[in-house]
């Protein structure tokens, strides 16, 4: 079993900045990709960010430039790092892990969410 614990969302003033980090504990032999994807009002849930193993990332297209992705293999923690944050960043966000046993089996595991408000 495999958990991800979620912290460092909460209310912010737009141009502002938060950072969000997910670590993961339990049955790990080791992590493949890990992401953070989040779901606003009314919306689909959407991939914001991803990174591999080896720090290849990729971003959506609205966050390009202003959000940062990066992680801890030492830690089994990923982080994002959110800059120059708009009303329209508001959201839920959720970590993703890749996560092989030793077994080789791959599983995903999401967070548990945590919310970011931005105010106008």
């Amino acid at each position: 079993q495999v958990e991800l614990v979620e912290s460092g969302g909460g209310l912010v003033q737009a141009g502002g900045s938060l950072r969000l980090s997910c670590a993961a504990s339990g049955s790990i032999f080791s992590i493949n990709a890990m992401g953070w994807y989040r779901q606003g009002p009314g919306k689909l849930r959407e991939l914001v960010a991803s990174i591999t193993t080896g720090g290849s990332t990729m971003y959506a297209d609205s966050v390009k430039g202003r959000f940062t992705i990066s992680r801890d293999n030492a830690k089994n923690t990923v982080y994002l790092q959110m800059n120059s944050l708009r009303p329209e960043d508001t959201a839920v966000y959720y970590c993703k892990v890749d996560v092989r046993d030793r077994l080789l089996r791959t599983f995903n595991y999401w967070g548990q969410g945590t919310q970011v408000t931005v105010s106008s």
